[in-house]
């Protein structure tokens, strides 16, 4: 094992590439709540961007034959309201993480012009599982508190993706001879809605729903005098993409259901916190 203290453009990786063949990267500048950063794009440039292609150059320089990088579906924005997003759509990020990710994606195919190194690109909604963070786990946190919870009006469509399947998925484009310099969008394969969602993790925590209805405009309301605005533009809004390509060109399908991994993630939240 390495210790890499720090990811940017002048990160010496040499020994931790030495004798690599393949190359997964995951690590990225991301969760930043409330960014204290004068300048948080180049912040996330320069570890997501920079950072990613420094890494790339030198493992190709290493003689690694592969390179899984985990991107995200935040290229390509915020929200799908009409349909599921495909590896075909255009890019079209956000925010600086979005940003930094594209760009990253944006050299790595560049590098894989010009080297004998293979990129594969997976793009991920939502993350969750065990040591989950950032906005799942606030939602874990208020289903647990058992209070009322004003979702019920909300009728949206999200994509989530359970650790246990991400973990298969980049296996597979690890070692699939077919992923070679493809970029796949990778999901649980059963987009949810924020209602529901709330209903299945009420059901694995074993607590009665306790939703009620509120009018989406009203809650908006209440998000920006709470300074919460991306949050609940989160809860309310459509992110769900396709994942056929991956299906059709790798035989990929998640191993796990939306249940299982709810179910897991659950388990280990009330393990670990519930009182």
């Amino acid at each position: 094992l390495y210790h890499i203290p720090k990811i940017g453009p002048d990160t010496d990786w040499t020994h931790a590439l030495s004798g690599a063949e393949i190359v997964i990267h995951l690590a990225a500048r991301v969760h930043i709540m409330r960014d204290k950063e004068s300048n948080p794009l180049a912040a996330f440039r320069r570890v997501n961007t920079e950072g990613t292609k420094k890494l790339a150059i030198q493992a190709a320089a290493a003689g690694a034959r592969r390179f899984v990088f985990v991107s995200t579906v935040k290229v390509l924005g915020e929200e799908s309201p009409d349909r599921d997003l495909t590896e075909k759509d255009v890019a079209k990020p956000e925010d600086s993480y979005g940003i930094s990710k594209w760009e990253a994606e944006q050299n790595l195919l560049d590098i894989a012009k010009t080297t004998k190194m293979e990129i594969v690109i997976l793009r991920a909604p939502l993350v969750y599982g065990p040591d989950v963070k950032g906005n799942f786990y606030s939602l874990l946190k208020l289903v647990n508190s058992g209070i009322l919870l004003p979702f019920g009006s909300i009728k949206n469509n999200r994509s989530l993706l359970f650790v246990g399947n991400f973990a298969d998925a980049i296996t597979t484009a690890a070692n699939h001879p077919n992923a070679g310099n493809k970029t796949f969008f990778v999901s649980d394969d059963n987009n949810i809605s924020t209602p529901e969602l709330v209903d299945k993790i009420t059901l694995a925590m074993g607590k009665k729903s306790r939703i009620f209805k509120l009018p989406i405009r009203l809650l908006k309301i209440i998000g920006f005098f709470i300074g919460r605005s991306a949050a609940i533009r989160r809860l309310t809004g459509s992110l769900t993409v396709d994942i056929n390509h991956i299906k059709t060109h790798l035989s990929w399908h998640p191993p796990f259901s939306i249940e299982d991994g709810l179910k897991e993630t659950a388990d280990w939240f009330v393990r670990n916190f519930s009182k």
